[in-house]
């Protein structure tokens, strides 16, 4: 029994091991050749050799028509209007899929599931016919409502598996005490519910940083996120692609992402798991 364990034990860490360096192995070698210097861009060695900081200067220059930090406050605002207008109309939503009853309320559950299931390539010709009509191509809206479309979808799935098993007994108690559903929503459920609002938003934030699609035909120069912007970038010819400055860029862009997930890691984990408690 002993030795069986250990196996076991043993398994399960290698195959932690082997999930984490297959999906860690890309970005570590991104960032190192981020500071690889560009004339040893394709050396092999798997540590960081001929280390620079031209990659990153290179990356955030404008002088070849590249605005590195322009993309990057598009995506901020992108991301953040996206995700903030997902968190408002989701909660609502998922509080009235969890604990409402009205008529059509599969059906709407229904259309929720095909929507995120929907492929969004088929949605590119029809969504840039549409604003072009509208006068919106190149516009944050025309970014921002596609994004909302597609990160709706899994907040109120989220949020709605939580509401569903947060205890019925503490809005019942509310109500009791004189509290209307709107009173006891806003001052019992959703004080509550701030671990899954939390996980939610981190998750619909990284979905809208990381767009790239929709945003490479919808954007122009002024408006577009750092992914169409580090897929557009110039070398010094155009027989030359800027490999080393792209990884910069990459690293610039995914670093943080990384920081703040490995930073909020607890909050994340109760957040998906808080809606495990019962009555």
């Amino acid at each position: 029994m002993k030795s069986r364990k250990v196996r076991g034990w043993v398994t399960n860490y290698l195959a932690v091991i082997l999930i984490l360096l297959w999906g860690l192995a890309p970005f570590y070698w991104m960032v190192v050749t981020a500071f690889r210097h560009k004339d040893h861009t394709f050396d092999t060695t798997p540590w960081p050799t001929y280390v620079t900081m031209d990659n990153f200067q290179d990356a955030l220059a404008t002088d070849k028509g590249n605005n590195f930090l322009a993309a990057i406050g598009n995506s901020l605002i992108i991301g953040g209007v996206t995700t903030l207008l997902a968190l408002i109309v989701g909660v609502f939503t998922a509080y009235a899929l969890a604990r409402v009853e009205f008529p059509g309320k599969g059906a709407v559950t229904g259309i929720i599931l095909a929507a995120s299931m929907f492929p969004g390539i088929a949605l590119v010709t029809p969504l840039f016919q549409l604003f072009k009509d509208l006068q919106w191509l190149g516009t944050y809206q025309a970014l921002i409502i596609p994004n909302l479309s597609f990160v709706l979808p899994l907040t109120v799935y989220t949020l709605s598996s939580f509401f569903r098993d947060l205890p019925w007994t503490l809005e019942e108690a509310a109500r009791v005490d004189g509290a209307t559903r709107g009173q006891a929503f806003m001052k019992v459920i959703l004080p509550l519910a701030t671990p899954a609002l939390f996980t939610t938003a981190i998750l619909a934030f990284i979905s809208s940083w990381n767009e790239f699609m929709l945003a490479k035909q919808l954007s122009t120069e002024a408006t577009e996120p750092v992914t169409v912007a580090i897929a557009r970038f110039s070398g010094p010819s155009s027989f030359e692609y800027p490999y080393a400055a792209t990884m910069a860029a990459g690293a610039l862009v995914t670093v943080p992402l990384v920081v703040m997930v490995l930073i909020f890691q607890k909050r994340i984990v109760s957040g998906l798991t808080a809606g495990g408690m019962k009555s």
